[in-house]
């Protein structure tokens, strides 16, 4: 319990933790950003950690001089290109037995058969779209290498996510994260990027069951 309520309070006030640790630690914090975003795009029983905020807060501390601009972009980009490839490589080694896996605390079947359905409809350009979705953005590569996408192709759209979901983020962050506005509703934000790309995956995986469901139904 005490761990669930430290990471709600990281996830939402991710700015002053991360202030506090820049003081504190001062360049160790690169590491630290590395890591996040390296586990929360390659290892697929983390989805929860903070990714768009994060992305989000370490620009506008670019923005104000605490961090370096330049170097935050290419290690954050670094770290989202190889996490993506770490979660390819997982699903490519355990292939199509982990549709035989049951929900569990450490693996959520749900969000992995949402993640599916949205490869399967769109194909390689899931990989793209799932950067800005959490949950997704964690399972689309690992089916990505389940359903044993050549690495080329895999690779192509990696690079060009990786670099669309952290240039961007992070570029937004640095120009109006330190808007007085953005700064007062900083809380807010954070739950906006959290849940209404949360709320478009249920939707979709909704419309695509009822899709299913209709289909069966007028099979003769």
């Amino acid at each position: 319990m005490e761990l669930t309520a430290f990471l709600f309070d990281f996830i939402l006030h991710i700015d002053k933790h991360l202030e506090v640790f820049v003081a504190s630690y001062g360049a160790w914090v690169y590491a630290l950003l590395f890591l996040i975003i390296f586990v929360e795009t390659g290892v697929v029983v983390m989805p929860f950690l903070p990714g768009d905020s994060l992305l989000f807060v370490v620009g506008a501390m670019c923005g104000v001089g605490l961090l370096s601009f330049p170097l935050a972009l290419g290690l954050l980009f670094a770290a989202a290109v190889l996490g993506n490839h770490s979660n390819y490589t997982i699903g490519h080694y355990f292939g199509p037995k982990v549709f035989q896996w049951e929900n569990s605390r450490v693996f959520n079947k749900a969000a992995f058969n949402q993640a599916h359905a949205f490869y399967e409809r769109y194909g390689g350009i899931t990989i793209v779209v799932a950067r800005f979705m959490p949950f997704l953005r964690t399972f689309a590569p690992f089916v990505a290498g389940v359903t044993q996408m050549t690495r080329s192709k895999f690779m192509l759209y990696d690079i060009g996510g990786g670099a669309l979901w952290v240039g961007s983020i992070v570029t937004l962050g640095y120009f109006f994260g330190n808007v007085a506005f953005v700064k007062e509703h900083l809380d807010k934000i954070i739950w906006a990027m959290i849940l209404i790309p949360g709320l478009v995956i249920l939707l979709g995986g909704w419309r695509a069951r009822r899709r299913a469901i209709g289909s069966v139904a007028k099979q003769p």
